[in-house]
């Protein structure tokens, strides 16, 4: 007997609906996605950006709460209001992916670049472990990810005061 849950038209591939999901926040905070040819709502949903990062409102990922994709919205206007509002609640909460507004230290030491800078979310400090762990996804635009996995970003070199830009001139 099939599970209404369960996609079981192929084993890794996400649930094709005609129409973007539903999400909805019941009452305890779980997100249940109501997709269009599934019975039931999927309780218990998550959701992920995929790649490309610099298309920050499109190509995002719901998944059952075993990781696997359930749905892909394309482009977050295809949501209804409220479906919208959850999902980009949902990235900014449980996402943690700091945006880099001023550089104050960066030192490198032992094969390590420790950076302490100034984000939307207050002071931190991270340390690099290679430039690999820098990508940069446009002229002055990158993603750090710490030895953690804790990406912050930064959105234009240019807009950083100039002590900054000489701190991050190794990385670009």
């Amino acid at each position: 007997m099939p599970d209404d849950h369960v996609n079981n038209s192929a084993v890794n591939e996400p649930v094709q609906a005609a129409a973007a999901p539903r999400l909805e926040r019941k009452a305890s905070g779980e997100l249940l996605a109501h997709i269009d040819g599934q019975g039931a709502p999927l309780e218990d949903v998550r959701v992920a950006r995929c790649f490309p990062w610099s298309v920050s409102d499109c190509y995002i990922s719901v998944r059952s709460k075993e990781g696997k994709e359930v749905a892909l919205i394309r482009d977050l206007e295809a949501l209804d209001d409220a479906s919208r509002r959850i999902v980009l609640e949902e990235l900014r909460d449980k996402v943690f992916n700091p945006k880099i507004l001023s550089i104050s230290h960066c030192k490198r030491e032992f094969d390590v670049t420790r950076i302490t800078a100034q984000t939307d979310r207050g002071e931190v400090t991270f340390q690099l472990r290679t430039r690999d762990d820098v990508r940069v996804l446009s002229e002055g635009r990158a993603l750090f990810r710490d030895v953690d996995g804790n990406t912050y970003e930064l959105a234009d070199l240019q807009q950083l005061d100039p002590s900054s830009r000489k701190h991050l001139s190794e990385f670009f």
